[in-house]
């Protein structure tokens, strides 16, 4: 697969529930931006910079080549620690968490925003489920000048894309499903997207190992980590989204997979 040269490659904002999400889920992509040139980013819902977590984050998005972290620094659903004296994501106003993210959104000013698909991913954490409704509508609000005016001047992201899996994948994902993992799968016909990573999957998984507490706590890093090398190729060297319906006309620039 050739190098993606910068002209061909939108800018991506990446938008995940937790540390570690963002590699597992859109390293490669990311990484693959990135090498093009193209403007890259992430944003975490829970944790905060001042955290074991969220300097392992860090470190992880400059793997990445996605700049420093952004937070929105609520607490983890069931890590209460994750976010001293704020909120648990779930349990915070919801207007102020789509605010929060649109802010990043206009400052950032992406061509495509990537997230967790309606389900949460295979695991379907209740963190990557709320992550998915709260970038919808921050997505959505980001280009209407009356919602958020505080939050920056308006921009419209094109193309919101889900990192999903499909049901033709559970073969690769098997491994996870007996380490327990639930296997929230779509339909193949939902993929509008399939992205071969190999050529960066050196990255990702050094994105992936970034996250060393939760390689140590045997978390879906550590998982991975002791499975053999082929185990882990198939099972991080493709990604699959399903792209949201169209915010502007579909153009070269609004493509995930050009």
């Amino acid at each position: 697969m050739p190098t993606p040269t910068p002209t061909t490659m939108p800018s991506l904002l990446g938008v995940f529930a937790h540390p570690d999400d963002e590699s597992l889920s859109s390293g490669g992509v990311l990484a693959r931006h990135a090498a093009s040139g193209a403007r890259t980013a992430v944003v975490t819902a829970t944790w905060t910079p001042g955290t074991r977590r969220g300097a392992e984050l860090a470190e992880a998005v400059r793997i990445l080549g996605a700049g420093e972290p952004r937070m929105l620094g609520y607490a983890d659903a069931r890590v209460p620690h994750s976010a001293p004296g704020g909120p648990r994501f779930l349990d915070a106003p919801l207007d102020e968490s789509v605010g929060r993210l649109v802010t990043h959104i206009r400052q950032f000013r992406p061509q495509i925003v990537v997230t967790h698909d309606a389900y949460g991913g295979v695991t379907g954490h209740p963190d990557h489920v709320h992550t998915h409704r709260v970038t919808t509508l921050a997505v959505q609000a980001a280009g209407l000048e009356r919602l958020y005016p505080d939050a920056g001047d308006p921009w419209q992201p094109s193309a919101l894309y889900l990192a999903t899996h499909p049901h033709s994948a559970l073969g690769a994902l098997e491994e996870l499903a007996r380490a327990g993992k639930g296997m929230n799968t779509v339909p193949d016909e939902r993929v509008t997207a399939t992205v071969d990573v190999s050529p960066w999957l050196k990255q990702k998984w050094a994105a992936v190992l970034a996250h060393r507490s939760e390689v140590e706590r045997g978390a879906a890093p550590g998982l991975l980590a002791g499975f053999a090398p082929d185990v882990r190729e198939r099972i991080l060297s493709t990604e699959w989204y399903t792209r949201q319906d169209a915010l502007s006309p579909v153009t070269a620039q609004t493509e995930l997979t050009p």
